[in-house]
């Protein structure tokens, strides 16, 4: 399966989506998107995972990452449309509670007000 990551915003809400899989090879294309979002404006990240069909722990690290650099900024850091292969994940390692998570893009949008 191969990988692809598209992007667009809503309202300032960055919306990063997805598809194949998450592995040492690609989440540093999962990083280099993520890492120009986090300016003073965009309020909140988006993250919908719902076409990622694996994350191993460099992906896992990436989301991580994310969520830190989310904390330092001040920005809603959402993860949204999680599979079960990705949530089994998150939770096997706890991460699931530590995540905000919404069942789809829509939802987390929603939640963050817009």
């Amino acid at each position: 399966m191969g990988f692809s990551i598209h992007t667009k915003e809503k309202d300032g809400v960055a919306l990063i989506f997805v598809e194949g899989e998450i592995d040492m090879f690609t989440s540093p294309n999962l990083r280099d998107t993520l890492l120009p979002y986090f300016k003073p404006s965009t309020p909140g990240i988006i993250v919908d995972l719902s076409r990622v069909s694996f994350m191993d722990s460099s992906g896992i690290a990436t989301l991580v990452e994310g969520l830190q650099w989310s904390k330092k900024e001040d920005r809603s850091f959402v993860l949204a449309g999680l599979g079960e292969t990705v949530f089994n994940a998150l939770s096997l390692t706890k991460l699931d509670n530590v995540f905000s998570i919404e069942p789809d893009t829509e939802t987390a949008l929603a939640g963050l007000g817009k």
